[in-house]
């Protein structure tokens, strides 16, 4: 059988809903088209445009396959996010934006359910970041809901059931802090009994399982062949992670940016981690723990910035070095390495120039923190759009040293496409030569020692 090479891939974040098309050849993708992954207010409660996303999906769909051919299609989305379904296939209720607050109203009676951190690797989180909080408040919101459900499934395979006709979850998204699985163990936690869900979750598959071909339907919608493949799919941060643990070896991390900057160790020295400090452990793609740790930095960088788009000066530089402008944790004190603290300033930027650098001093600190609560070792490997900010990765690393940054318009659909086989050397990195500017590290050392404070 040819290996197939125009791959297609779904890839829905927090903020864009994506279809690239990725060249399994050249390890590049070669179309990308996006549209906004809006909140929808309800009711009954904050949900997701599924429909929309769906029609967009097909609409590439058909003009990707127009323009080079499709050979497979793979899928990829964020964690926290699972659909449910009736019998016949139709939503059971609307999708839940998992930054509802919603949850939080039951937070007692579902923290009597949870397992313990060291069953799940899953750190107690707002809203509905757990999903099992999730599952648990829609139940009891809405109360036939659990009789309409007959199937859950995790969101990367919500689309491949639109695609093949087929029920699933898979490792890495039951394996993204749901309070549902048990990392080690490789197993659902004991929280899908108490849930009483154990027998409506779909069946759970490594990423890279066929799921099936796509439906009669889907191809006469879009051109595609009927014997097109579907893969499982996988949670994005471990999309990013796949292609490094397919081609490098020893000890290094990932960091995956987005609204998210997501932290992976591979072979570090990670220790007794701190659930109250949002580490956790992800599930790779091989089905394999990865000590982790987040905080929402691509939120945090619209929050602060603002709308604003200057490049600092060197007079912008040198005054939030020497004068010591720190914008201290946390933006979004609901998740991260500070949970609960409210950001400040010491001192206000006199510019929107002064106010942008120092914006990258802190989440490049904020990630460096996040390195070292999991015991990162060796390179650190920079993905998305952190990768193209140099004030970002000159901190970085002054604080880490090795740091290299991955060159990809959407890293997770490179690895989402990797699931189909194409492996050997790891995707191309550029290390990051730029100097640390003088007073760099100083500045670093001070803004560690005020969040002890």
């Amino acid at each position: 059988m040819t290996r197939p090479r125009h791959i297609a891939v779904i890839d829905v974040g927090k903020t864009n809903a994506k279809l690239a098309l990725v060249d399994l050849d050249a390890l590049e993708e070669v179309a990308v088209v996006t549209r906004p992954n809006a909140v929808r207010p309800g009711p009954p409660w904050p949900h997701f445009d599924l429909e929309g996303h769906w029609a967009f999906f097909l609409r590439h769909l058909a003009r990707f396959q127009e323009s080079h051919g499709i050979d497979g299609i793979s899928v990829t989305t964020h964690g926290a996010a699972a659909v449910l379904l009736q019998a016949d296939g139709t939503l059971a209720a609307p999708m839940l934006d998992y930054e509802h607050d919603g949850p939080d109203a039951l937070h007692a009676e579902y923290d009597a359910l949870r397992p313990p951190f060291e069953e799940t690797g899953a750190p107690r989180l707002p809203g509905g970041l757990n999903l099992g909080a999730q599952l648990h408040w829609l139940f009891a919101t809405d109360p036939g809901l659990r009789a309409r459900t007959a199937h859950i499934v995790t969101y990367p395979q919500y689309w491949g059931f639109r695609l093949t006709g087929k029920y699933a979850t898979d490792v890495t998204s039951l394996g993204c802090h749901t309070d549902l699985w048990a990392p080690r163990d490789g197993r659902l936690s004991a929280l899908a009994d108490r849930l009483g869900i154990d027998g409506l979750l779909a069946p759970a598959h490594h990423s890279s399982d066929v799921l099936g071909v796509i439906t009669p339907a889907v191809a006469d919608l879009t051109g595609l062949p009927r014997e097109t493949p579907v893969l499982c799919g996988i949670h994005d941060s471990n999309a990013s992670l796949l292609p490094h643990l397919m081609g490098r070896t020893g000890p290094f991390t990932v960091v995956s940016s987005g609204t998210w900057v997501v932290a992976m160790a591979i072979g570090g020295e990670a220790g007794v981690l701190d659930s109250a400090r949002d580490t956790l452990i992800n599930t790779s793609a091989f089905g394999d723990p990865v000590p982790s740790a987040r905080f929402m930095g691509g939120r945090e960088f619209e929050l602060i910035r603002d709308g604003a788009e200057v490049t600092p000066t060197p007079e912008d530089r040198a005054r939030v070095l020497c004068d010591s402008v720190m914008l201290l944790p946390s933006v979004v004190p609901e998740s991260g390495p500070f949970p609960g603290r409210a950001a400040r300033w010491t001192a206000e930027p006199a510019s929107d120039g002064e106010r942008l650098f120092a914006l990258a001093l802190y989440l490049a600190l904020m990630t460096d923190t996040c390195l070292s609560l999991i015991g990162a070792r060796g390179p650190t490997v920079v993905e998305g759009p952190f990768a193209r900010n140099a004030d970002f990765l000159a901190m970085l690393c002054a604080c880490r040293g090795e740091v290299e940054t991955a060159d990809s318009a959407t890293g997770t659909s490179i690895g989402a496409a990797q699931l189909f086989g194409a492996g050997g050397a790891a995707p191309a990195t550029a290390p990051v030569t730029t100097a640390a500017e003088p007073g760099m590290r100083g500045y670093a050392d001070s803004w560690r020692a005020l969040c002890q404070v």
